[in-house]
């Protein structure tokens, strides 16, 4: 095999994490159960059932970076609610870190929650 033929055999692979698979599956539920323990004080539903969650990646160093967003950029806890995420997810066995960034793009619509929060908030 040429060096070129290997080449692009190893660029088109699958890409292995270092992460085993029944770690990277429990430490993504056990995030989302993080999650799901903060709050907005204003609506009695998770922020992660209101869809305020937009990515959570997780590295194979075990740091988690989460993009979120608010229900509207004024909202009152918009400096205190990422560190409520961060230190929720840091709970979780085996993070190393976190970090959330906010973002208003796109912006928040109630199209964004589940069910479980339309239901909760009588909104079908």
């Amino acid at each position: 095999m040429t060096d070129s033929a290997a080449f692009a055999e190893a660029w088109d692979a699958p890409q292995k994490s270092a992460l085993a698979q029944g770690e990277i599956d429990r430490m993504t539920d056990d995030i989302i159960v993080a999650l799901k323990s903060v709050f907005d004080p204003e609506i009695p539903v998770d922020i992660y059932e209101l869809g305020l969650i937009y990515k959570v990646d997780l590295s194979d160093d075990r740091d988690v970076a989460i993009e979120m967003t608010l229900t509207a950029p004024g909202c009152p806890v918009a400096g205190e609610m990422p560190g409520w995420v961060e230190d929720a997810v840091r709970k979780v066995e085996g993070v190393k870190s976190a970090r959330a960034e906010l973002t208003f793009d796109p912006p928040w619509d109630a199209s964004k929650m589940s069910d479980e929060a339309k239901l909760a908030l009588n909104m079908f």
